[in-house]
């Protein structure tokens, strides 16, 4: 079975996918004249503004949700395998793919916004709901939330419970020895589970206010913590800061892993880190309550940066500052004695796709604390990350559920992620990341290409985002008309734009009565 996942990983994963992610990254970045250079201040500006209404969240809840899975194992984690197969070239890779996702993040989160619909009370939008409306395709819609529900109600939480249970026994060691189906288990791996299970529990069975709630106090808090032990990290050793950079750009173009597995592994990691593309972060966009779609779009493009260009480099820096890394062969079994290892600086049955080296990193420089630290922070980056994964399941079946009859239980699903999340724990960590791994790259394969065909269609996107400059430039107010732009099926903001103006009129009439 284990074979079996790893080619089909293999076909997944093809340059083809690597060569896509970038193109498509570039090609928005072109069309939106790198509006994420160009608006950064904008973006700031919008995570604070607005607020939650009933049926929506606030921007700033809406941009946690999507950090809390953007911000997830990938960060810790995923940077070190990145290191660990690609060499120190793989992160400037990884930068690419953020700052040319960025772009793309906001395409697709500003399509979610612009097709989203009010269902049962609540915004729900995304790849789905986009594809149908914007390109008339079912199929193609019914495909992606497939698709979806596999890889993050099945592939992906078993990811990030993994990484969990591999950080706890990494800091209190494996307890006492447990047998079960499973294999062997220590009974600290099965103490993590059962805390998370029993908190999960309680926080999914409350909707997306409950999740928002709870990540928007918690993603914030965790991310700047750890970018600031990153950051002791740097102060105390600040002379190899311009000689770890340098490494890092002139590995990337000459890696020692390789130059296509600095590539690969650059934009594999980079992309399941930061969803750029993936088309994750456009369900929880489609549940803010905003102005204009182009805002909360504005908003999810900041969160790239915020995923990689800030947590994925404080990682990558205390990992290669502190040379607590190998690097090494994918076929590298030091058991077997098959493949090779390129660098070895720790012990070579250090699992490389573990959050081992960060916490090897912190643990050089703050002992047991950094262990430790990393163990909590793995915690609630995962945990977080699980909260995001079932809601973008659940808005996937929200989404089937309007051809099935509402016959696929959400209550189900809850507990097939809980089940997933157990499953995962206590399994091989190499094992659950390539089937993470195949859960991404199908629906990154689906969303781009949906996304790139949307734009040749109609380019709601590109027309929202000059309608929003046009709009700031001329002083407000902000407002969105569909119709106006010739954009059709955006049947939310046209049914909230007509209400709007029979407000307005009511008031006049009132006035002139009056």
């Amino acid at each position: 079975m284990e074979a079996l996942v790893s080619t089909v990983n293999n076909i997944v994963w093809s340059p083809a996918l690597v060569v896509l992610c970038l193109a498509a990254g570039l090609f928005y970045s072109i069309l939106t004249r790198f509006a994420q250079v160009r608006h950064f201040r904008e973006m700031v500006r919008l995570l604070f503004s607005g607020s939650e209404s009933a049926k929506g969240i606030s921007s700033f809840q809406a941009l946690a949700v999507t950090l809390s899975g953007r911000v997830g194992v990938g960060n810790i984690a995923g940077v070190a395998a990145a290191i660990g197969f690609g060499g120190p070239g793989a992160v400037f890779w990884m930068w690419v793919v953020a700052f040319l996702g960025a772009s793309t993040a906001y395409a697709e989160s500003t399509l979610g916004q612009i097709y989203k619909v009010e269902d049962q009370g609540q915004y729900r939008g995304g790849p789905a709901y986009y594809f149908e409306k914007a390109l008339g395709q079912k199929w193609l819609a019914i495909l992606f939330a497939v698709s979806a529900i596999v890889a993050c109600g099945i592939f992906l939480p078993g990811i990030q419970a993994n990484a969990v249970g591999n950080a706890v026994t990494h800091v209190f060691g494996d307890g006492n020895i447990v047998s079960t189906d499973y294999g062997e288990v220590g009974s600290n791996k099965l103490i993590a589970l059962a805390i998370i299970l029993i908190v999960l529990g309680f926080i999914i069975f409350g909707g997306i206010k409950r999740i928002a709630h709870f990540t928007q106090i918690v993603v914030p808090f965790m991310a700047l913590a750890y970018i600031i032990m990153a950051l002791v990290i740097v102060f105390l050793n600040l002379h190899k800061v311009p000689g770890i950079f340098a490494l890092i750009i002139t590995d990337a173009f000459t890696a020692q892993a390789g130059f296509g597995a600095a590539i690969g592994w650059g934009v594999r990691r980079g992309i399941y880190s930061n969803e750029a593309g993936q088309g994750t972060g456009p369900h929880a966009s489609s549940a803010a309550e905003v102005d204009h779609p182009a805002q909360q779009g504005l908003v999810q493009a900041f969160s790239v940066y915020v995923d990689t260009l800030f947590v994925c480099t404080a990682t990558a820096l205390m990992i290669l500052i502190t040379q607590q890394f190998n690097i090494q062969t994918e076929d590298f079994n030091v058991l077997a004695g098959t493949g090779t290892m390129i660098v070895q600086n720790v012990d070579a049955a250090t699992e490389v796709a573990s959050p081992a080296f960060t916490q090897l990193a912190l643990s050089s420089v703050f002992g047991n604390f950094g262990q430790g630290f990393v163990g909590v922070a793995i915690f609630f980056f995962a945990f977080t990350t699980i909260l995001a994964y079932y809601y973008i399941a659940e808005t996937n079946v929200a989404y089937l559920n309007r051809y099935f009859k509402g016959n696929i239980s959400l209550t189900l699903v809850k507990f097939v992620i809980m089940f997933m999340v157990a499953y995962g724990t206590v399994n091989s960590s190499g094992y659950i990341w390539n089937l993470g791994d195949i859960g991404v790259g199908l629906m990154a394969w689906i969303n781009i290409l949906g996304i790139l065909a949307i734009f040749f269609v109609a380019k709601p996107a590109i027309l929202c985002l000059r309608d929003y400059e046009a709009q700031k430039k001329a002083g407000g107010p902000i407002t969105f008309d569909p119709q106006k732009l010739g954009i059709k099926k955006a049947d939310f903001w046209e049914k909230r734009l007509a209400k709007q103006r029979a407000e307005e009129q009511a008031v006049k009439n009132e006035k002139t009565d009056s």
